[in-house]
């Protein structure tokens, strides 16, 4: 296949990282590690607002991180591919896995607005009136009420880490006032942090967030340049469609060639792919030679 040079592009697109002393070693009290972490909800509502950065990618980027956390959590060994494989390549009629249930779930949760109504078709088991009263939990500051939601859900459904973890931080984006919910707080936190409880809890939340805010805004950086430079090269891409696939492509954690054949023929949105990868605008996700996925 001939390679297409890739295209010119001199944009520069500049996110301002978390500031230092956020991100430095982890505070040992409480009241240092909030005084660290209290910055971190605002600056991320700054990122969250730049036009440059692609959000919807940017969430679920963040689910899929997420969604490997709770796999370890719970004991599993799926990590970034396996769940990828679970979501992408599941056939008709094939049934769904703990690892597609809990990559899936999460991906809803990032792409809907933070109320009561809207989370229960997420948390399965969870009443629209319980999710409300962990809604309005106004105890302390953003983190302080996440993480009186995680110790409340810790304590109620001792076995749904994941649930869990997406009320923990919905709570928190909602008193940090975020929607759609980053997952921030999971993000950060690893399976010994759950079986903490009372100040030892809240300090691991205050960390957590500290820590995985900065990894946040890291990769918003770093996908507003990945996404400007896929942007750039439209004017460039003659298949039919590729304009609506780039808009997926902008939106989505990864694509495989075939959920592109809505737009185009099953030969052009191969081609649409590699075409997309010599002008360095997208990237093979797997490293295989067959059953391929892409993204950003």
């Amino acid at each position: 296949m001939k390679k297409h040079p890739p295209a010119p592009f001199d944009g520069a697109v500049i996110i301002p990282p978390l500031p230092g002393g956020i991100t430095t070693a982890p505070a040992e009290t409480l009241e240092a590690a909030a005084f660290r972490s209290g910055a971190a909800p605002a600056h991320l509502h700054l990122v969250a607002g730049h036009e440059d950065v692609p959000h919807a990618l940017w969430r679920a980027r963040l689910a899929l991180s997420v969604a490997g956390s709770c796999m370890r959590i719970a004991g599993r060994r799926e990590g970034v591919v396996a769940l990828r494989d679970a979501v992408h390549l599941l056939r008709p009629g094939d049934r769904q896995g703990p690892a597609e249930d809990v990559l899936r779930q999460w991906l809803r949760a990032v792409d809907r607005p933070i109320l009561a109504a809207p989370l229960a078709k997420v948390l399965d088991g969870q009443s629209v009136e319980r999710i409300a009263v962990y809604l309005g939990v106004s105890v302390g500051n953003p983190v302080d009420r996440a993480a009186a939601v995680l110790e409340a859900m810790l304590t109620e459904h001792p076995h749904d880490e994941t649930a869990t973890l997406i009320m923990a931080d919905a709570a928190l984006a909602k008193a940090s006032a975020r929607d759609p919910l980053l997952p921030v707080l999971s993000l950060g936190l690893n399976p010994r942090d759950l079986r903490l409880r009372g100040e030892d809890l809240w300090l691991a939340c205050h960390r957590a967030v500290a820590t995985a805010s900065g990894q946040a805004v890291t990769l918003a950086a770093d996908l507003a340049r990945r996404a400007a430079r896929l942007r750039a090269v439209v004017p460039q891409l003659r298949a039919k469609g590729a304009a609506k696939a780039v808009d997926l492509f902008l939106s989505h954690d990864a694509q495989s060639p075939g959920a592109l054949t809505g737009l185009m023929s099953d030969r052009a949105a191969w081609r649409f792919c590699d075409r997309l990868i010599d002008f360095e605008a997208v990237r093979e996700l797997t490293g295989r030679d067959t059953f391929r996925l892409y993204g950003v």
